[in-house]
């Protein structure tokens, strides 16, 4: 009877290992659905033979026979294919920072852009949009440069108002952040009032979009979220003892301050890098953590890499309507991400108001 007690409570274990595993498949084939979808629909629908070949000609030593239109190879490789590897990549960094944040700050209502890296990296769009500087110098853009820098002098100032001598409370650092994105708010929206009238542009980035998405785009933006995920990932177990009180974090070892100081600045800067290439996209970094927690739990462990592959085929999926629901018009993909996102965090609030203070 003992032996098969041992037998059963084995089976359980080995059931218990690959569990994640099976989740975490069924996730990367969902994103892998996702961009196959996205590849195909479109203004030109491409038929799923063709996009197979199409994508297999560009290895070496393969020879397909090309019996599809000219045109599709230009659509796939130069216009669909950068747009979903630059949303997969926004998306999974806007989630691993939201996840970061609501973790950090013990708040499940945190996002990205909680303590002011949308606002400052809007004033240095909208600066490079407004001022005459020139978009491109030397064949750099300078865009998201600005966007970038902007970002990370407004979390920066923000940080430097809330530091105290014993530590940052993440309370005045939220209040600090408040007060800096209306400052920042306020210049952009000074600007862009002094400005010449047609705000199309600018406007068009703040909604967020992949509309000029560049294969070049998401090299520059891939090491900022390898690094700030590995740095992220490296902590998820501190992030679990945080969510009691900084005091038992303390009590076990964790150096509660310097983790503050890594973890905001990790999440910070792989934001930045992200809206400035897409511009100011919200929400996502809210739904993809809370539909992670629903299918993993709480454990940092899992959540960081669940949040990163929902918010990348979430991102996908956004741009895939906002480029075919007015076809052939497009909308910005903030718009579609704001429409899915703002009645899950209604639904969020309500369901957490006896926890917010």
């Amino acid at each position: 009877m003992q032996q098969d007690i041992d037998n059963k409570s084995e089976k359980a274990y080995v059931v218990n290992l690959s569990f994640p595993w099976i989740r975490t498949a069924f996730c990367l084939l969902a994103a892998f659905i996702c961009c196959i979808l996205a590849a195909l629909i479109g203004s030109v629908t491409i038929a799923p033979d063709a996009a197979i070949a199409i994508t297999f000609t560009r290895l070496p030593f393969i020879e397909i026979k090309n019996d599809w239109p000219v045109s599709w190879n230009i659509i796939l490789w130069e216009l669909r294919y950068p747009r979903i590897a630059l949303a997969m990549l926004v998306g999974a960094a806007l989630s691993v920072s939201g996840a970061t944040y609501q973790g950090l700050f013990r708040n499940p209502l945190a996002d990205p852009y909680l303590i002011g890296v949308a606002s400052g990296a809007a004033l240095g769009a909208t600066i490079v949009f407004l001022s005459g500087i020139p978009s491109v110098i030397a064949g750099i853009s300078i865009l998201p440069i600005a966007a970038f820098i902007g970002g990370i002098g407004a979390v920066t100032a923000a940080y430097t108002l809330a530091r105290r001598s014993t530590g940052t409370p993440l309370t005045t650092l939220i209040l600090a952040g408040v007060a800096i994105g209306s400052f920042t708010t306020a210049v952009a929206s000074i600007l862009m009032l002094r400005s010449d009238p047609d705000l199309r542009p600018i406007l068009s980035w703040l909604m967020g979009g992949f509309i000029r998405a560049q294969w070049s785009q998401s090299l520059y933006l891939l090491p900022y979220l390898i690094l700030g995920f590995t740095v992220v990932f490296t902590y998820s177990r501190i992030l679990n003892a945080m969510q009691l009180e900084e005091e038992y974090a303390s009590s076990v070892g964790v150096n509660v301050e310097k983790t503050k100081k890594i973890l905001i600045l990790t999440a910070t800067v792989i934001t930045a890098a992200a809206v400035s290439f897409s511009g100011l996209i919200g929400f996502v970094g809210l739904v993809a953590p809370h539909t992670a927690r629903l299918i993993w739990g709480s454990d940092f462990r899992n959540l960081i890499p669940m949040s990163a592959l929902l918010g990348g085929c979430f991102l996908v999926l956004s741009d895939l309507v906002a480029r075919t629901i007015v076809s052939p018009g497009e909308l910005p993909v903030g718009i579609i991400t704001s429409l899915v996102g703002a009645p899950f965090f209604i639904y969020l609030l309500v369901k957490n108001r006896s926890n917010i203070q």
